[in-house]
Formats: C-alpha cells, structure tokens, sequence
C-alpha cells in the first residue's frame, strides 16, 4: 500500500479512542464553567467582566501570534486558549488591574504551553502556573479582596484565623474571593455537566476531596473544632472546588493509569491540606495540583501495566511440538524433491502431504489454545505485579515521608535554640524601642498574675480578638516604676495574627508601637510598621482610639493605611486593649 493512503496521524500521548475532538471538549469544559464566569462577574462587577474578556482574548492572541511567528499551524480554533485565558481569569482577584491579567495570559500560553510544545507537551497546568507566576511577582494586588466595595479578607482567611464564617454564604457565593471560586453551587453544576457529558471522570476530584476532608477532619478533632461545620468550610471555601473539578483533571497533566488518578488525587488533597493548615496563606490549590503535575510521570511509571506477552516464554511442550512440526515439514520437502518417483507416487505423497497439513493445522490449533491458556495464565501474573507495584510505590512515598520528617525534626531540634535567642533579643530591642527611657524592664511571670483572668476581663470588655501575652514594667535607674509594656495579639489581621509591642506611661500614655509579629500585604497592611503610621498613637492619652479612612479630625482618630482596613483595625484593636488593661491594673 502506498506511503500515502495510509493517511497517518502522529501526536502527542494520551491516546484515547473517542469521536470527540478537542473543540468539542474545550467547548465542554466552557459551558461547564459559564455558571461560575457569570456569578463571579455579577458578584464583582464591570472590572471583574472585562478582566475576563481580556484574559481571554490575549490567550488566543499570544497563540496565534506565536503560531504565525514560528510558521506552526494556528490551533486556536480548538478553544484551548480560550479555556487557559478564562481559568486564569476566574482565578484572580476582581480588583486586578488588567494589565496584570493580561501578562499572566501570555505567560501561560507563550511560556507554560508554546514553548513546550503546544497543547499536550506542557508539563503542568499553564492557567495555574500563571495564578503562581503572578502571585510571586505582584504579591499585593493579587492578594488584595474585594467585596461589595470593601477590601475584605477571604472566608479562608478568616477561618484560619479563629473567626466565625457563614457557611451558607460560601456555598453560595456571597463571599470575598476570586473571580471565579467563591459560589461552590455554581462550580458543582459546571461539574455535574461535564461528569454527564462523561468528558472528566469522578475518580481524581472525589478521591482529592475525600482525601481532603479526611485531614481536616482529622486536624479539626485535635484542635476541638466543629468537625462538620470546619470541613464543610474549607471545602467550600478558596479554589478547591475550581481547582478539583476543573484543572486536577485536565487531561494533559494529569495521570491516565487507573491506580495513579487515585494516587495523584490523594497526593493533592494531602498537599492541600499541608499548604492550607501549615503555609503562610489561607490557600494551598494551586501550587498543590502545579507540583501534582510534576509528579505525574513517577506516578505513571510506578503504576502502568505491564506490556501484553512480556517476559513470555516457550513451554516444553510447546517448543516439543514445535520439533515435531518441523519434522513433519522436513519429510514433506524430502518427498517433494525426489523427482524420480512415478506419477502415482507423487499423487500418494500429494496425499500424505494433504494429511500432514491437515496434522500441522490440528497441531496449530492446539497451539494457539496453549497460547490462550498461557496468556491467561500471564495475565494473571501481570495483575499480581501491578499490585505487587502499587504496594512498593505507596511504601515508597511512606518512607520517603518518614525520612522528611526525621529531616524536618532534626533541624528543627538544631534550629531551636538559636531561633528562640533571636526572638528574645527581637522582643528586648522592640521594648527598648517602644519605651527608651526604661533603664530595666521586668517582666511579670505567671507566678505573680493569672494571665487567664487577664484575657477572660479583657474579653468582658468587647475585646474578642486580642490576647495579652505579656506585662512588664518600665523602671529608671532608681528603680522607681515609669510605665509598663504590653505584648499583645490581635487575630483578626488580614494575613493572620498581629502581635505587638505596646509602651505606655503609668497613666496610658503611648511612648511606642512596634511589632514581633506581622504577615500583612507588602505595600498595603505592612505600611503599618511604618513611622508615619506609628506615631499618630505616640504621646497621646485616649481609652478608645478610632481610625478614620476620611482623615482624622478628633485627638482620638488616627488615618487608617489606604487599601489596609483590616490590618488598620487589627492594630487599633490590640493598642485600645492593651491600655484598657493599664488603665484598669495600672495602680496594681
């Protein structure tokens, strides 16, 4: 047959038999994401929409351009990059300035995509490794939330924080969040289609949730925390419904083996759980399925089949009857060739020859059933060796935890002692700066004050989200008491706990502010260890300061930091608990 009319096609793996071309999919997965687009940009507004669109449209720009540039045949009419540019989007902030949206756009598909070769060779998912990519580099205004005109902390953030979350508003959607992750209704009706379409399977995102859920679960019952409410909670809050549903199963970076989608999906959930509960962030979606994604060639390697016939080998009595068969053949040839038999005697071995055809058929035949018995037999074997496989990959990750956490203890037990000096020495400089005329300071232990009194009258005074860690006098050099410092932590800041240093005279007075502790936005909440912020409470007298976003025009108000509401009244809180605290024990 001719080269030519074999009309042969050659791509990228997966290769999986199916009538649908990858239009149809992506034109799939983008109904299946209309309810939560939309919700989203009624939620959030015109900016929230036209971020959207220009997500979108530069995907499909960058692509084409790419394309024309390098002469490689223009793929946007399979709506790939339209599927990149509108997942990217719904994992932004509402508030982005475009311009941001769009680099995050060319950046997935010229960087994560193009440069590896188009779709099917990117290594991990392009819209996610964007989200990441603009996470690094504009650190502020991707963390930066927007809700009903307010800048607001995520539920996650809250949730994280100690403070109470509504948990009908989350599964709605009525909550601050990205563009696209707030409504887990909207995302479960996207998924509910794509799992009717049979575009995705259940197998990834269940097994990614339950693995989820069950460590939180977990993690819930050691703090003494509402099992089901807290659970519930962080599943439907951040990106883990976007996420699970929607880019744990793209079919590129994603494992195709059965066993491994069911690793991969505990492998994210542990991830997830580990970023959530012990990272910096409320979050943990993204970068979880990103280093998913770079784990999946071990996972299928670790968990393919075997080839069909490998290893096999002859058995004796196939390779005796394999003898016996070219016997035969040899005697027919022999026969064959003696031309000087007579004509009746070619006919007789004709004859023979057609019984020995007959012979060698049968003689196949039995062959081939030995082969079925054999290959069944392989079979079986194969399925052994898969699980013998799945078993040594599973230990293989137990002992590689194992040895990571001996690596993380011993460090840890290394790293201890230094780690608490310098949080000592931080905690004497932060008294000094906070009260410089103290020639010694002396801090008053739980010996001599029941510091849960203390935090059970301060929480009788409104002061819910404020803990009082530590009281020490200010002394001169005749030892005679000029003040006192007060170590307190407010948990309500939008990066999570603030915990500051407060100096005050025996009559509250404010001689300094500083912090131990504060994880606020870069260029926004961290403005409050500015000087400029920080002295508006120095030298004043007040038992309840107030911040004001117009502008303070009372003695008792304070300019709160433009865009940081939050992290402005997290440290407003804690000054006004600590000198209501002086205020009331100070003679004591």
């Amino acid at each position: 047959m001719d080269e030519k009319e074999l009309n042969l096609k050659i791509s990228a793996s997966p290769h999986v038999r199916s009538s649908a071309t990858t239009a149809d999919i992506m034109s799939d997965v983008m109904i299946a994401l209309v309810p939560a687009a939309a919700f989203g940009v009624y939620l959030f507004g015109k900016h929230a929409a036209l971020l959207v669109l220009a997500c979108v449209l530069s995907a499909v720009l960058s692509e084409y351009i790419y394309e024309k540039i390098f002469k490689l045949p223009v793929t946007i009419g399979d709506f790939s990059a339209v599927v990149t540019g509108l997942l990217l989007a719904m994992n932004l902030p509402p508030e982005l300035p475009i311009w941001m949206g769009v680099l995050g756009s060319v950046f997935a598909i010229i960087v994560v995509k193009q440069l590896f070769g188009g779709l099917g060779k990117n290594f991990m998912n392009p819209a996610l490794a964007a989200r990441c990519f603009l996470l690094l580099s504009f650190g502020a205004p991707m963390t930066r939330f927007v809700y009903d005109g307010v800048t607001t902390a995520t539920p996650l953030a809250l949730l994280k924080n100690g403070s109470t979350v509504n948990l009908k508003d989350m599964f709605l959607g009525f909550t601050g969040g990205t563009i696209g992750e707030t409504s887990a209704l909207a995302l479960l009706i996207g998924a509910a289609y794509l799992l009717v379409k049979r575009v995705i399977s259940p197998k990834i995102p269940l097994v990614y949730i339950g693995t989820f859920a069950i460590a939180m679960a977990i993690y819930a019952v050691v703090k003494d925390k509402d099992v089901v409410r807290f659970v519930l909670c962080e599943i439907c809050g951040g990106g883990l419904m976007l996420g699970a549903w929607f880019m744990a199963t793209d079919y590129v970076t994603s494992p195709i083996t059965p066993v491994g989608k069911i690793i991969y999906g505990i492998v994210l959930g542990l991830l997830t759980f580990v970023l959530r509960i012990f990272g910096n962030g409320a979050e943990g979606v993204s970068y979880a399925i990103i280093m998913s994604n770079i784990l999946v060639p071990l996972i299928e390697m670790a968990t393919k089949p075997k080839a069909f016939g490998e290893g096999a080998e002859a058995s004796g009595e196939e390779k005796k009857k394999k003898k016996e068969d070219d016997k035969k053949e040899a005697d027919v040839k022999e026969d064959k060739s003696d031309k000087s038999e007579s004509k009746a005697e070619k006919i007789d071995a004709k004859v023979d020859k057609d019984e020995t055809k007959t012979e060698k058929t049968e003689a196949k035949s039995d062959k081939s059933e030995a082969k079925t018995e054999k290959s069944e037999a392989k079979k079986d074997t194969s399925e052994g060796k898969d699980i013998k496989g799945i078993l040594k990959a599973i230990c293989a990750i137990m002992l590689i935890t194992v040895i990571m956490g001996a690596i993380l203890g011993a460090v840890y037990s290394v790293t201890k002692e230094p780690i608490e000096k310098a949080e000592e020495k931080a905690k004497q400089e932060a008294y000094k700066e906070v009260f410089p005329e103290a020639v010694e300071i002396i801090t008053i232990d739980e010996e001599k004050l029941d510091y849960k009194q203390v935090n059970d009258l301060i929480q009788s005074f409104g002061f819910t989200h404020d803990t009082i860690d530590e009281i020490s006098y200010a002394a001169d050099a005749d030892k005679n008491l000029i003040g006192f410092i007060v170590v307190v932590t407010n948990d309500n800041g939008y990066g999570g706990d603030i915990q500051m240093v407060v100096g005050m005279r025996t009559d509250a007075t404010i001689t300094g502010l500083a912090f131990l502790v504060l994880d606020e936005s870069p260029g926004l909440g961290m403005e409050a260890d500015k000087a400029k912020f920080k002295e508006q409470f120095v030298g004043k007298h007040e038992t309840r300061f107030e911040y004001s976003k117009t502008g303070a025009v009372a003695e008792n108000q304070i300019d709160a930091i433009s865009g940081a509401t939050i992290t402005t009244s997290a440290v407003t809180d804690g000054i006004n608990a600590a000198v209501a605290l002086i205020t009331i024990l100070g003679g004591e």
